[in-house]
């Protein structure tokens, strides 16, 4: 079982900036892409970003595209998303997650692609 622990959000003004973690324990975890999406009441989660945990190349999804930045540390087992010049329609709840088989790229952006999440963290962007 695979766990995803991601770290607190928070109350950033607009234009501010704003980093998230998640950090990935148990066993077998042998990611193939990880994922962030962000979802808020009474709407579909939102694909925001990816990374081919392998070699590291990287999906946006075009609302947040040239503003937020997703890494991994493959020595901590951690993604992280870097969150620049935010805007108050980012307020979400953000989900880190996990696929460990292949996920083809015309699938990346699905959420039923992964199967293992995080409990989420609320961004709230507001003045």
């Amino acid at each position: 079982q695979v766990q995803l622990v991601e770290s607190e959000g928070g109350l950033v003004q607009p234009g501010g900036s704003l980093r998230l973690s998640c950090a990935a324990s148990g066993r077998p975890f042998s990611p193939y892409t990880m994922a962030w999406f962000r979802q808020v009441p009474g709407k579909e989660r939102e694909f925001v970003s990816a990374v081919r945990y392998g070699d590291g190349n990287t999906y946006y999804g075009d609302s947040v595209k040239g503003r937020f930045t997703m890494s991994r540390d493959k020595a901590k087992n951690t993604v992280y998303l870097q969150m620049d010049s935010l805007k108050p329609e980012d307020t979400a709840v953000y989900y880190c997650s996990v696929a460990q088989n292949r996920v083809i790229t015309s699938s990346i952006r699905r959420s039923e692609s992964y199967s293992y999440w995080g409990q989420g963290a609320q961004v709230t962007v507001s003045s």
